[in-house]
C-alpha cells in the first residue's frame, strides 16, 4: 500500500455511520473496565525454548533503533500457548514530545486487518453457509459484475488473484462512502482471474463490502461479535475510543494533527475508519490470543470461534504465479521479508504498512508478533527485515526435544 497525500475529508452525515461511530466509541471507552484476555506468561524453558537464544532480539532491535528504522516497537514470542518473551523498546512517540513505548501500546495494524478481521470474517460466513469460496463475488454483490468482473470468485480476492488493481485514486472517495463503494464495484480489472498476482487493497475493500451485504452488518460489527468478543479481546477493533487512543502509537500528521488511534490508511480514513483492508487496532498480547485460537483449531478457553476445518482451509498454502499465499495470509511471496527464514513450510503471516507483522507457525507451535509505528514521525522507517530477523531468532531458540 502506498501512502498518498492528505485524503479528501468525508463528513459523517450518514445516520448509520454516526450510529457506528457512537457504538464503537462506547465499546472502546468501556474497554479499560473489562478484563483483557491474555496468554499466560512463562519462562522460555517451560515452552521448550532457550532464554539465552532469545536474547539476541535485544541487539536486533537496538540495531533497528540506531538506524532509525522505527521510534520503538513491541515484540512478543509465544509457544505452546504461553508468552515467553514480551518487551517494549524505544519510544511510542518522538514528536511533539518523547513518550516511552509500553507493552500495552495500541497499534494501527494496517493490512493485518486483511487476515485478522476480513478474511476470518469471510471464512466464518463460509462456515455459516452464507458464502461459497469458489462462487463469483457477483452472486452476492451483483454490481461487482460490471466491466467483466462477473467471474471473479471470493477465493481469488482472498489470494489477490482476481486481476484487480492495487489501489484506486483517492479522488474516488471524495463524494462520500456510498459513492466511493459504487466506484469500487465498477472498477475495470487489469487481467483475467489467476493470470497474475497483484497485492490489492481494492480486493479487500470489496471483501469488506461483501461481508456487509451477506452478514447484514459491516466488518467492524461482524468481527467484533464473532471473533473479538468471543475471544475476550476488549482492545481489538475498529474506531478505538478515547482511552485507547491515548495509549495508541501515533503515526504521521494529517490535517494539522497527529494520527493517534486514527487509521493511517487514507482510503480507510475516507471510508470512515472501517474498511476491509485497513482500520483494525490492537495490542501485542491480544493478537497473541487470536493467534493461539488459530493454533488451537478455532477454540480458546472452552469457546469455539471457528471449526478446525475452516482454519485448515483458510491457512492451506496456495501457489500463485508469484509465490505462495493462503486465504488472506502470506506464506512465501515477494511480501515475505518479515518471515523468519527458518519457519516451517506450514507458517503463514502478514505485515502492515505502519510497521506491523504477525507470523504463526503451526508446526513449530510458535507465534511471533512485531508491532511498531515505523511511519512515525515522517514515514521513512523500514522494519520488514528486522521483523524477519526476530522471527528467525525466535524459531532458532526452540530446543530439540530430549531423547
Amino acid at each position: 500500500r502506498r501512502a498518498g497525500g492528505p485524503p479528501h475529508v468525508i463528513h459523517l452525515k450518514d445516520t448509520n455511520m454516526l450510529r457506528l461511530t457512537f457504538i464503537f466509541t462506547l465499546l472502546f471507552c468501556l474497554a479499560p473496565f473489562a478484563q483483557a484476555a491474555k496468554l499466560p506468561q512463562a519462562p522460555p524453558d517451560a515452552a521448550g525454548m532457550s532464554a539465552k537464544s532469545l536474547e539476541p532480539i535485544d541487539q536486533a532491535v537496538a540495531d533497528g533503533l540506531a538506524a532509525r528504522q522505527m521510534p520503538g516497537c513491541v515484540v512478543l514470542v509465544a509457544r505452546q500457548g504461553k508468552t515467553v518473551f514480551l518487551r517494549a523498546y524505544g519510544n511510542r512517540a518522538v514528536e511533539p514530545a518523547k513518550v516511552p513505548m509500553t507493552v500495552d501500546t495500541v497499534f494501527d495494524l494496517a493490512s493485518l486487518t486483511k487476515p485478522i478481521a476480513t478474511a476470518t470474517s469471510v471464512m466464518l460466513l463460509v462456515e455459516d453457509g452464507k458464502l461459497v469460496l469458489d462462487e463469483p463475488v457477483a452472486r452476492y454483490l451483483p454490481e461487482f459484475a460490471a466491466n467483466g468482473k462477473d467471474v471473479i470468485t471470493v477465493s481469488e480476492l482472498l489470494t489477490h488473484e482476481g486481476g484487480l488493481i492495487a489501489d484506486n485514486p483517492l479522488a474516488d472517495f471524495a463524494d462520500g462512502r456510498e459513492k466511493a463503494v459504487q466506484r469500487l464495484l465498477a472498477l475495470k480489472p487489469l487481467a483475467k482471474p489467476r493470470e497474475t498476482f497483484v497485492y490489492s487493497d481494492v480486493g479487500f475493500m470489496i471483501l469488506g463490502e461483501l461481508i456487509g451485504r451477506v452478514a447484514g452488518e459491516d466488518v467492524a460489527h461482524f468481527s467484533a461479535a464473532r471473533i473479538f468478543q468471543p475471544l475476550g479481546l476488549v482492545e481489538t477493533g475498529f474506531l478505538p475510543g478515547q482511552s485507547l487512543r491515548d495509549r495508541a502509537a501515533p503515526t504521521e500528521r494529517r490535517e494539522g494533527r497527529w494520527m493517534q488511534g486514527e487509521v493511517h490508511d487514507p482510503r480507510a480514513y475516507a471510508l470512515g475508519g472501517v474498511a476491509g483492508h485497513a482500520g483494525l487496532f490492537s495490542t501485542a498480547e491480544e493478537l497473541a490470543v487470536y493467534a493461539q485460537m488459530i493454533h488451537n483449531g478455532g477454540e480458546w478457553e472452552g469457546r469455539r470461534v471457528m471449526k478446525p476445518q475452516t482454519i485448515a482451509t483458510m491457512t492451506q498454502p496456495h501457489k500463485t504465479v508469484r509465490g505462495v499465499r493462503a486465504l488472506g495470509w502470506d506464506v512465501r511471496s515477494g511480501y515475505s521479508s518479515n518471515r523468519g527464514e527458518n519457519f516451517s513450510d506450514r507458517a503463514f503471516g502478514h505485515g502492515g504498512f505502519t510497521g506491523t507483522a504477525l507470523w504463526i507457525d503451526p508446526e513449530l507451535e510458535l507465534t511471533v508478533i512485531f508491532l511498531s509505528n515505523r511511519v512515525h514521525p515522517d514515514g521513512r522507517g523500514s522494519v520488514n527485515r528486522l521483523a524477519g530477523r526476530i522471527g528467525a531468532i525466535a524459531a532458532g531458540a526452540i530446543t530439540p526435544p530430549a531423547k
